[in-house]
């Protein structure tokens, strides 16, 4: 490959901040063929369709870096339960697959170089709860604590579901404002177990 396409990428990661798109590439003058060498030589790491990490950016990849990378492949994707607790404080191990949400009439296949488990909603059950987070890095969404402690009650198994209470009932704020908002998702997704264990001592 010329020298010349090693300075242009240079220059890229002087615009970009890491991450750059396959259309990015092809604007700033690069060909397809060029982007599959600098993949296959190392400098750019595929991450999913149509999106890479420049290896040689002089950055590293931020602590969030897999629900910012699910979400430029896949943006309506929602960071969700486990997941979206770990990433927001609430839990301290990261959970081995992330958990994300997607409408139930998204059927676009997730691909990722890590494993993702996706659960389906439908309707404003999808949209509850949702924010955005902005980062240097690029933007992605997640649920709220209390609308994931409410979908890992309702999804999860038994002995998940114990686990996870034990570690995160001294971490809640036992706020009562929070604790109604916990029974405000309760409602609305039909939770039908106990959450007393949430109430303000």
């Amino acid at each position: 490959m010329r020298s010349t396409t090693y300075h242009r990428l240079d220059n890229l990661y002087k615009k970009y901040n890491g991450y750059i798109s396959t259309g990015q590439l092809l604007q700033e003058g690069f060909s397809n063929c060029q982007i599959a060498g600098l993949t296959e030589e190392g400098y750019l790491e595929r991450i999913c369709h149509g999106h890479y990490w420049m290896m040689q950016c002089g950055r590293e990849k931020p602590k969030e870096y897999k629900c910012i990378e699910v979400c430029l492949g896949y943006p309506r994707a929602v960071i969700a339960m486990k997941s979206a607790c770990f990433y927001q404080g609430l839990t301290e191990t990261e959970p081995e697959v992330l958990t994300v949400a997607t409408e139930r009439t998204d059927r676009s296949r997730i691909n990722m170089r890590f494993p993702v488990e996706r659960h389906y909603f439908s309707g404003s059950n999808f949209r509850a709860g949702m924010r955005t987070v902005e980062t240097a890095f690029g933007n992605y969404h997640i649920y709220d604590v209390e609308r994931s402690i409410c979908d890992i009650l309702r999804l999860g198994d038994r002995a998940s579901q114990e686990t996870f209470l034990t570690e995160i009932s001294c971490r809640l704020s036992q706020e009562e404002e929070q604790y109604e908002r916990i029974l405000k998702y309760a409602e609305m997704l039909r939770l039908n177990s106990s959450l007393s264990v949430f109430r303000k001592q």
